[in-house]
């Protein structure tokens, strides 16, 4: 079965809206667990506009699934990451005022930066992860970084299979088929929804994880999150 990793961004964007602690990050993150989640997920930006670094540090202790920390790795996610050393961090080349992830890497162009981060990372026992487009040649470049697992970016196969075009997975199989063929682990993210995840989840090969957060949250406000979380781990089965 595929491992659900809950994205708590949206948790925090709303706590911080009335700068009070209501919701609290940390016991959401203490439920969705209790729930169901196989994972806990999180992505600090700079600007600490959702989640807070202090965040990630007070998370450390209470997550006993797969801990995931994604982010863009400038000076100030480096040294976190290597502090709260989380089970996985994936590396994000989101741009400090991106609304949202946006794009994968470019690991040909960015492959000795990405070896030199990953590096470190690996030294100090933490599973790698790099986000990237489904396209073949950027595959291959994120195996050269030596890399643990790559996370596909999802977005284009979200909007293309809420147009009714189920023809948009086959990059995503290509690059799964191959990120598995050269060792490499996948994870998925990005628009994902109890809308496509049951279709995406059936025609990939080995997907080993996925990550949701925006979706499952607004899910969650109709259909409340404990049952959300259960309706997500049955269509991933």
């Amino acid at each position: 079965m595929t491992k659900l990793s809950v994205n708590i961004n949206k948790i925090a964007t709303l706590r911080n809206s009335r700068g009070g602690d209501v919701p609290n990050v940390v016991q959401f993150a203490k439920d969705v667990q209790r729930f169901g989640a196989e994972g806990v997920t999180i992505h600090p930006r700079p600007d600490e506009r959702h989640i807070r670094y202090q965040d990630a540090r007070d998370l450390k202790p209470i997550v006993y699934t797969e801990y995931n920390i994604e982010g863009n790795p400038v000076e100030s996610f480096l040294k976190l990451v290597l502090e709260v050393k989380p089970t996985q961090v994936t590396l994000v080349p989101d741009a400090e005022d991106a609304i949202t992830s946006n794009a994968g890497w470019d690991t040909i162009k960015h492959k000795g930066f990405l070896v030199d981060v990953i590096k470190e990372f690996q030294q100090n026992g933490i599973r790698t992860s790099i986000f990237v487009d489904p396209i073949l040649k950027q595959i291959e470049g994120a195996k050269a970084t030596g890399t643990d697992r790559i996370e596909l970016y999802t977005e284009a196969f979200a909007h293309q299979y809420g147009l009714g075009n189920k023809e948009a997975i086959k990059p995503y199989v290509e690059s799964a088929e191959l990120a598995h063929n050269l060792g490499l682990g996948v994870n998925a993210g990005h628009d994902l929804s109890l809308d496509n995840i049951k279709f995406f989840k059936e025609n990939m090969p080995n997907l080993l994880e996925v990550s949701i957060g925006h979706a499952l949250i607004a899910e969650s406000l109709y259909l409340g999150i404990e049952n959300v979380i259960q309706m997500y781990l049955q269509k991933l089965k």
